[in-house]
């Protein structure tokens, strides 16, 4: 597949994707979204690669949706032949929160979809550069991909309330203080911090972790505590049968590190 608006790259048992409209602030288009998803879906079925690191080219991560399709539909909307109502951004949301981990690497502005996209993605490191607004208010427009459950689950209904009616830039400290990063580095060192992680992850064993990405998706919005414990029961006695398990014992029996997923 030919990509116009991504660039793609391997470092080791991470797959590496680069958002590629620095002219634009990678604003977003459907083609990058469709890119982006095309890419995914491969790694996701590559047994050589664990994790996925995603960033932006030049000084923003992605600073919204391309402005020139709004423009587009609302002169659309005004002749009367607007588009039909839909539930928008469902199946992106859906698609990463069952992909193989995914790490943001967010190195400038994340604003808009910019920051909703990633909402769904497991880690999410800033550098001290970055600004993220959820600022669709400021577009008289409504959050999307489930950002309104998603970014409350993360910081808390107060700060999310705040985020999405003032439409406001958060710096890269208060996000980490907040929750929305896990970390914040200097710009010249967010690509190793962020690689480091992935690869910290991509080395565990694949099976096992997308077992705990699913439970830690279903779990946390389950108020029946007996439900959340037999899913974590089953998932424990399928990975207690998995090589990965026994090659850990192995290599915690012959004081080595472990080697994980090769089979």
């Amino acid at each position: 597949m030919t990509q116009e608006q991504i660039i793609t790259d391997r470092d080791g048992r991470v797959g590496l994707i680069t958002l590629n409209r620095p002219e634009r602030l990678n604003a977003w288009t459907d083609t990058m979204s469709s890119e982006l998803m095309a890419q995914i879906s491969e790694w996701n079925e590559d047994d050589s690669v664990g994790a996925i690191l995603v960033t932006g080219a030049g000084r923003a991560f992605c600073a919204g949706a391309d402005l020139n399709v709004f423009a587009e539909r609302v002169e659309t909307n005004k002749s009367g032949q607007g588009e039909s109502l839909r539930r928008g951004g469902a199946n992106f949301t859906h698609f990463i929160r069952n992909s193989k981990p995914t790490v943001a690497a967010i190195n400038g502005y994340a604003v808009g979809v910019g920051l909703t996209m990633i909402l769904p993605f497991d880690i999410r490191i800033a550098s001290t550069a970055a600004n993220l607004s959820i600022r669709f208010i400021k577009m008289g427009l409504m959050p999307e991909l489930g950002s309104t459950r998603l970014l409350a689950n993360l910081i808390g209904l107060g700060p999310a309330t705040d985020m999405c009616l003032t439409g406001r830039m958060v710096p890269s400290d208060e996000a980490l203080r907040l929750g929305l990063v896990s970390a914040v580095t200097e710009p010249d060192e967010l690509m190793d911090v962020a690689m480091a992680k992935a690869q910290e992850i991509a080395n565990n064993p694949t099976q096992a972790v997308m077992m705990i990405k699913e439970l830690l998706s279903r779990n946390p919005m389950d108020a029946d505590l007996e439900a959340v414990m037999e899913r974590e029961g089953i998932r424990d006695q399928i990975a207690r049968r998995l090589p990965d398990h026994a090659e850990a014992v192995s290599a915690f029996l012959a004081k080595r590190d472990p080697n994980f997923n090769q089979s």
